[in-house]
């Protein structure tokens, strides 16, 4: 079943609802320490505290609790996000939301080593994961459209766009691979990734650029 389904999946009753919840965070807890592989519904659902007939009675197998993980997912990275541009400044930024971002998916890189993979053969599956990253392309290119208060050209969004691809995709890649040399657990990693977005987006030659003087007034203009 698509994560679009899964997040349109209705939990009536409140002791469902608390059931449902705890499967899902049991999952996302246990899979700091493992593989979603080595992850059988029987000891989930031990862990959790409930039957293997509370799981099935909310999901049909593990790659439908999968989905309702992935919605959860998306559900906290959009209320991070809109946090982040609500409060951050332009020139804090671009850090922020990087060192946030390697610190969340370090944390939780099996459940996304899970995503990765399963992406390669559904691809229904990524499709609300790839309109997430064109959500952060989109919000980006409009902090700088208003700071230099102007829409940016074609040229200038591709460049921001590229900026976010290039940040995702070395994450992703170094999940998945660890190619090294530099390893998320690094604080070289944050530090290399916001150079690399800065450079090929161009987001200090407009967020970082000091703001232009005020013409001086003509003698006998009002002060």
């Amino acid at each position: 079943m698509s994560a679009a389904i899964a997040s349109g999946k209705r939990i009536k009753q409140k002791r469902s609802q608390k059931t449902y919840d705890a499967l899902i965070e049991t999952c996302f807890a246990m899979l700091e320490q493992r593989e979603l592989s080595e992850i059988s519904i029987a000891e989930l659902a031990r862990k959790a505290g409930y039957s293997v007939g509370a799981f099935y009675a909310r999901f049909e197998s593990k790659d439908e609790l999968f989905d309702a993980m992935l919605v959860r997912h998306m559900e906290q990275r959009r209320a991070v996000r809109a946090r982040q541009f609500a409060t951050e400044p332009d020139e804090s930024l671009v850090r922020e939301i990087i060192q946030e971002t390697v610190r969340y998916f370090w944390t939780r890189r099996r459940f996304w080593r899970a995503a990765l993979i399963r992406s390669i053969g559904d691809a229904e599956f990524w499709e609300p994961i790839r309109g997430m990253s064109h959500e952060l392309q989109d919000a980006f290119i409009a902090r700088v459209s208003a700071r230099a208060q102007r829409p940016l050209t074609q040229s200038e969004q591709t460049n921001v766009r590229f900026a976010v691809q290039l940040v995702l995709g070395t994450v992703n890649n170094t999940i998945i691979n660890r190619p090294g040399p530099i390893f998320m657990g690094q604080a070289s990693f944050v530090d290399g990734l916001v150079r690399a977005f800065k450079l090929v987006s161009g987001y200090d030659e407009v967020v970082a650029a000091p703001a232009a003087p005020k013409a001086p007034k003509k003698r006998g203009e009002a002060r």
